[in-house]
């Protein structure tokens, strides 16, 4: 069996020459950044203490106009230039997202050569660029917090991703700037993580439900060795459906048609919102202004909603249920069940897997953070950052088999699915007809027998055979896949020594000069999207600011004097003035002023909030 060990000694370096390197998890509704620091791994936070970058890019005709947060807040006024959950649309073209009922999102989409492109008011936009963004903002954040930078980042994707899909991923961090040590499973990751804490042993199944996609893995975890023995999953199946069969309901309840894309991505937005709230209570209040005027309200109980969702879950269990035949396993042999994704918060989820599994899942980690701090330790030992104890080894395996098309349009299997990676397989095939020189390979991948059921990877052809009758050429093609479970192949032929090989970039990747294109461009705009990128940033604090002055106004406004009201009224007035221009140092000014001359209010605001909750109380009932 081969195996991929993670402790590389030929990386180690001088403990005063410490390499910065980071975990990202790329997610499909938010993105994390980690980091191992004095020896601890913890995900990097934003400037405002926030660890989740929502997964959402806005554009306008000057480029990127938001990253994250600030963009979230204007995907309502502008749905068509405010792309989320891109990470569904990564190596796949229309036709794979007609088929998965993803051309209903409020884009337009193009059907490029190779990947699909979205019509954004910047141009055309593949998903490649998109997620180049937010691997950028991530890269940006990580730099800032870590003071210095990096030398390489490990970026988890979810287990079943296809080769097109993980292709995809490592193209988009190239376009970024960054250096990718390793592409790691996200379920692994996960397993790293929560077996370095908790110095876990035995066979756990962990459970990956995020937005956009879901994954299972079953690893056997024993003295510092984590072994996946079978992954299965869904890339289309996430939180993101369960939001889409609220939101469906909705309209067919309420008999809407004719929906606008904001009232559209309204309606997502609630059903999400309304989602959580459901993961607390047993009832919620599906409320929703619509753009014509009208006020949509509904009633919805937890009850109706594992109803509406119940479908979706079955199909993740029918697939948990799967890799554990793989793994050779039952349910009873697994020793716990790791959460991981937003989306397993719903009890609904929980209780199922609880119940497949005959025990309560593991929940003491952050379900939304786990994939990257495992990412993050393992990024630090692939820099060399290493210390005593730290060599521990990785088993992964490939999700999909691969294979050749041979005559007939038959798919053979070369390497099966759940193969262990790094690993190389090889198999001899001969000619058809007689006085065959050349051969095309043609590189599949998945489970199908036909060819046309399964994905095209790559085509290259083998010249130069000599003439020989049918069924007397021997010609051996070589499969090899490495540590991010990408492949090459090669081909030769016995008898003659005649060669060939490709390294292969999938048809739903980018070519190495578009990749080249962008990377020039992103350079040449570098120092305008930051700028861009602040004065979006920087217009939504000064709101949020106002928003949170304007509520603190209404309700204590009577703390304040005539003349101190007026000084703050002047100063909103001016950052209310100011964030209308574009200069994001000036505004960030105006709030810093705003922030400073209201301390006195707040402070004011605190003391009658301790005064009214210690009404009436005694001094001895006050716990010191």
């Amino acid at each position: 069996m081969a195996l991929l060990q993670i402790f590389e000694p030929g990386l180690a370096t001088a403990p005063h020459a410490h390499r910065l390197a980071v975990g990202i998890d790329l997610g499909t509704t938010n993105s994390l950044v980690a980091a191992v620091r004095s020896g601890v791994a913890a995900v990097l936070p934003d400037h405002q203490g926030r660890p989740l970058l929502p997964s959402v890019v806005r554009y306008d005709a000057h480029g990127v106009n938001a990253v994250g947060h600030a963009a979230a807040a204007q995907a309502l006024s502008d749905p068509k230039n405010t792309i989320a959950s891109v990470k569904r649309y990564m190596g796949r073209g229309l036709a794979d997202i007609r088929a998965q009922g993803g051309a209903q999102a409020p884009y337009d989409f193009v059907d490029a050569p190779g990947m699909l492109k979205l019509v954004t008011r910047a141009g055309e936009k593949s998903p490649v660029e998109v997620s180049a963004d937010i691997l950028r903002a991530l890269k940006v954040r990580a730099i800032e917090s870590l003071g210095g930078e990096l030398s390489g980042a490990v970026i988890t994707v979810p287990a079943y991703f296809d080769d097109a899909q993980r292709q995809a991923t490592k193209d988009a961090a190239q376009l970024a700037g960054l250096e990718v040590l390793r592409l790691i499973n996200e379920p692994t990751a996960a397993a790293i993580a929560y077996g370095l804490e908790n110095a876990a042993e035995g066979v756990y199944a962990i459970y990956d439900l995020g937005g956009g996609t879901f994954d299972i893995s079953i690893l056997r975890l024993s003295r510092g060795v984590f072994e996946v023995m079978a992954t299965g999953g869904d890339s289309a199946l996430g939180g993101d459906d369960f939001d889409a069969a609220l939101a469906q309901w909705a309209v067919h309840e309420a008999h809407l048609s004719g929906l606008s894309l904001r009232d559209q991505r309204m309606l997502l937005i609630e059903a999400r919102a309304a989602k959580e709230r459901l993961s607390d209570a047993d009832t919620s209040f599906y409320s929703l202004p619509m753009h014509d005027g009208r006020t949509l309200g509904l009633h919805v109980t937890r009850k109706l909603f594992e109803a509406l969702t119940e479908p979706l879950l079955k199909k993740t269990l029918v697939v948990t249920r799967k890799a554990l035949r793989d793994a050779g396993l039952s349910a009873v042999d697994v020793k716990g069940t790791v959460l991981v994704g937003g989306a397993t918060r719903m009890p609904q989820v929980r209780q199922a897997v609880a119940k497949q599994f005959g025990c309560a899942p593991l929940t003491d980690l952050n379900p939304d953070e786990v994939v990257a701090l495992g990412a993050a330790m393992q990024a630090n030992l692939l820099a060399g950052n290493h210390s005593e104890g730290d060599d521990w080894l990785l088993l992964d395996v490939i999700p999909l088999s691969l294979g050749l098309e041979t005559m007939g349009g038959l798919a053979e299997r070369v390497i099966p699915r759940n193969s262990t990676i790094p690993c190389a397989r090889a198999q001899e095939f001969t000619t058809f007809k007689d006085g065959q020189t050349a051969m095309a390979i043609h590189v599949v991948q998945g489970e199908r027998d036909l060819v046309a059921d399964c994905r095209s990877l790559a085509r290259f052809e083998l010249r130069g055979m000599p003439p020989m009758v049918a069924g007397a050429a021997r010609i051996r093609v070589s499969f090899q896949v490495d540590a991010d479970g990408l492949l090459s192949v090669s081909a030769e032929e016995k008898t003659s020594g005649v060669k060939a090989q490709v390294v292969v970039k999938p048809s739903y990747g980018l070519g190495d000069d578009e990749i080249a294109r962008m990377l020039r461009e992103s350079f040449e705009r570098a120092g305008d999207d930051i700028k861009v990128r602040a004065l979006a940033e920087q217009r939504v604090e000064a709101e949020q600011m106002q928003a949170a002055l304007a509520a603190a106004f209404a309700a204590d406004g009577a703390l304040l004097s005539d003349a101190e009201r007026a000084v703050l009224d002047a100063l909103i007035a001016q950052l209310r003035e100011t964030a209308q221009g574009s200069d994001h140092i000036r505004i960030k000014a105006a709030v810093e002023a705003l922030n400073r001359s209201s301390e006195e209010f707040a402070a004011r605001r605190m003391d009658r909030s301790i005064k009214v909750a210690l009404t009436g109380r005694m001094v001895d009932s006050i716990g010191v």
